[in-house]
């Protein structure tokens, strides 16, 4: 790229970075250490704020560099990212997000210990929570990386490591000096931006066509070297049966998926009441419903402007897709109209990324703090069915006792996960997005959506089966991810020189996401407990109807 784009994407980058620290430096002073402002905001957003923060969480890197980079590879089975990204908010809108905000108190760990012993469950689903947000943030540094390197010509693999370090570094200052209000408005903020550089290129693509949908199909069929095959199925999960394995596997981690996403399910704690919740999430799916469908105009168009090969050629994953269609929209390389699109598309992007890095270090950091720390510093013996008058009443007591501690141990334990996401980000650095998030999908639809549904509805679930739940889901996930061939065993892999990959998907969605619930009811059936029936209906009520709820 020329100096040009490079000097004015800087500036812009710049002039986002210097604006969210304003609002993390001026949230700041307002902080007084508890518990509930780092981990809620103090539960004082209104639900179209929480629907903005939500949906600018949700629509990341993965979203807008990835799913349109895929589409511009691989056409329609490209745009299966889309539809199962937007399908899954239903399963959060009918199935968790109310009964989540009237259950828990900062994290996933409280919903399911309201009505078992504490200690097992929070090490379990905290250990959970904290592997699909360091997943997760690989996909972002990953994305962060192939955005600067795009920026600099490709020439500099050590820029691309120092803007995967800085972007850590960078939600390591979010997350510890502002929490979780300063993350929410410059989610909001960065959400804005995010729909309003959709939009426009949006729009800039059917202008280029004329408005006739008709014609950039049968333009990125052309350009894309494959003919009709782009428009049907089968050009990426059509390769015999292990491809369509592979392609009902990610269609379970998505829809599933989002539902067990820690950082999400942490956005419903910011609201005062749980209809302010399902509120929530009605403003978010009308955003990220129509961000999803613009992704798709956007795909297409890249394939049909810049051309697959040129898309390729680029990153071999389809990244850089909507940079260098902004590129070209704006008028080409070396014109001034393609200088300012490009730059503002990268500078947007840029700011997708550090918000969402600042929402998932957040949630990871809440789960070591409130659920590891907590749960490890203060053992003791816990009765199942002695004197638990409200498992919730004592997170609080616990949360009064030494607030100040565990925010402390937030704050560092967010600079520890960011240096590992930093480390995995550099290795899977050639890898797309889209299906780096795909990935932490499986592992959160395997660990923590059984043991959340079980919790919620199954009367007799124990202890015992919430702990095999989780692990009896995590494990396999991380497992069959290591032994896939996504980390050895071909040209693409972490390691393409060397071969110990045993599970032939590259998605383990559809193997450990039942396990994870057979682990559970296994866990229940073989190890049943006395039911502790007055607990159980103090949680269905509360869970219901929103009655002692924090």
């Amino acid at each position: 790229m020329s100096g040009d784009h490079q000097t004015l994407a800087l500036l812009l980058f710049s002039a986002f970075v210097a604006v969210t620290l304003g609002i993390t430096t001026w949230v700041s002073r307002d902080r007084h250490g508890s518990a509930e402002e780092f981990y809620t905001g103090g539960r004082l957003f209104s639900p179209m704020e929480n629907g903005f923060a939500i949906a600018g969480d949700y629509m990341s890197a993965a979203s807008f560099l990835g799913i349109s980079g895929l589409i511009a590879l691989f056409g329609y089975d490209g745009m299966l990212y889309s539809v199962g990204f937007l399908v899954a908010w239903l399963v959060v809108l009918l199935l968790v997000a109310e009964l989540v905000r009237n259950c828990g108190r900062f994290t996933l760990a409280d919903v399911v210990a309201t009505r078992m012993r504490e200690r097992p469950v929070r090490i379990a689903a905290g250990t959970s929570s904290v592997a699909v947000s360091v997943l997760y943030l690989v996909a972002q540094m990953v994305g962060a990386g192939s955005l600067v390197a795009l920026l600099l010509g490709g020439t500099s693999e050590a820029a691309r490591a120092w803007t995967v370090i800085g972007v850590g570094a960078l939600m390591v200052v979010y997350v510890t000096l502002g929490g979780m209000r300063a993350t929410t408005w410059i989610q909001i903020v960065k959400a804005v931006l995010l729909m309003a550089g959709t939009v426009a290129l949006t729009v800039l693509v059917l202008v280029r066509f004329h408005g006739d949908f008709n014609a950039l199909l049968t333009t990125a069929a052309e350009r894309s070297g494959h003919g009709k095959e782009f428009l049907i199925p089968g050009l990426a999960y059509g390769g015999g049966w292990t491809a369509r394995f592979d392609f009902i596997s990610l269609g379970l981690a998505l829809v599933l998926g989002t539902a067990g996403l820690p950082h999400i399910l942490s956005r419903f704690y910011t609201v005062p009441t749980a209809r302010a919740a399902r509120r929530s999430v009605v403003w978010s799916i009308g955003l990220i419903g129509s961000f999803y469908l613009m992704t798709i105009v956007l795909g297409f168009g890249a394939a049909a402007v810049v051309g697959t090969a040129e898309v390729r050629e680029s990153s071999a994953a389809g990244n850089t897709a909507v940079p260098l269609l902004a590129l070209d929209l704006g008028g080409g390389a070396g014109s001034t109209g393609g200088t300012v699109l490009f730059a503002v598309v990268a500078a947007i992007a840029f700011a997708t990324i550090l918000a969402v890095v600042a929402g998932i270090t957040l949630a990871s950091s809440a789960s070591v703090a409130h659920d590891l720390y907590a749960s490890l510093k203060k053992p003791r013996a816990e009765s199942h069915s002695g004197s638990r008058s409200h498992s919730g009443s004592r997170s609080e007591s616990r949360s009064r006792a030494e607030p100040r501690s565990e925010v402390a141990v937030a704050r560092f334990a967010a600079a520890g996960i960011g240096a590992v996401a930093i480390a995995l980000g550099l290795l899977a650095r050639d890898l797309n997005v889209a299906f780096l998030v795909g990935l932490a999908f499986a592992v959160a639809a395997s660990a923590n959506l059984p043991v959340l549904l079980y919790s919620l509805f199954w009367r007799n679930f124990t202890t015992r089966g919430a702990v095999w739940s989780v692990y009896g889901g995590l494990v396999p996930a991380v497992l069959l991810v290591v032994f896939s061939p996504v980390v050895s065993g071909s040209p693409e892999a972490i390691f393409p020189g060397v071969d110990f990959h045993v599970f032939p998907l590259q998605n383990p969605g559809l193997v450990s996401i039942p396990l994870g619930f057979l682990a559970g009811w296994i866990g229940t059936v073989l190890f049943p407990e006395p039911a502790d029936e007055a607990k159980h209906a103090e949680s269905e009520v509360r869970s219901l109807t929103g009655a002692g709820a924090v």
